[in-house]
């Protein structure tokens, strides 16, 4: 519901959140686990310099991080001193990270389990702005939530946005040209 790409949802922490504000601020990714060091994660800045953003959630999203929380407390709190805290809100039951490719692999797994359509975790960012451009959404506000260096990347990458969004553009022109006839 965000857009994110992968290594920034894994990346994202705890402290990154306001809930109360329905805001994420993204500052790092997790790009890699060291299983030679005890799952240590391995971060990264984000893909661009305006990939350092703070994005707005949706309530529904907030709702759902609000009960991720809430059991993440429980299960720490049933662990005790096995649990690892790396503050991560997308995590193993023990607090440790999710390898990237791992949370690639089971989405396709699931997707295929469920008859679901044939896509990459990635392609989950692109619906998002997909779908955004043609709910109306301004083009800047999208690239500022994909975390685009300038609105001409997300311009040339979704330029193909449905020929619905196209001919309503179409529409409302000639509405405002021709008045009410």
């Amino acid at each position: 519901m965000t857009g994110l790409r992968r290594g920034e949802a894994l990346g994202l922490g705890w402290r990154h959140l306001d809930l109360d504000k329905g805001t994420a601020v993204i500052r790092r990714t997790l790009v890699d686990i060291e299983d030679a060091n005890g799952d240590a994660p391995v971060w990264s800045d984000p893909k661009t310099k305006s990939g350092n953003r703070k994005i707005e959630l949706d309530a529904g999203t907030v709702a759902m991080l609000r009960a991720l929380r809430a059991e993440q407390a429980r299960e720490r709190l049933m662990l005790g001193a096995g649990y690892t805290d790396h503050d991560l809100v997308l995590c193993w039951p023990d607090g440790r990270p999710y390898h990237p490719e791992r949370v690639s692999r089971v989405f396709g797994d699931r997707s295929r389990r469920h008859a679901m359509p044939a896509i990459r975790l990635h392609d989950l960012r692109h619906t998002w702005a997909t779908l955004a451009l043609e709910a109306g959404v301004h083009p800047k506000v999208v690239q500022e939530q994909l975390g685009h260096a300038n609105i001409s990347i997300t311009m040339d990458i979704y330029s193909h946005v449905s020929p619905a969004v196209q001919s309503d553009a179409a529409e409302r022109v000639a509405a405002l040209i021709g008045g009410a006839s």
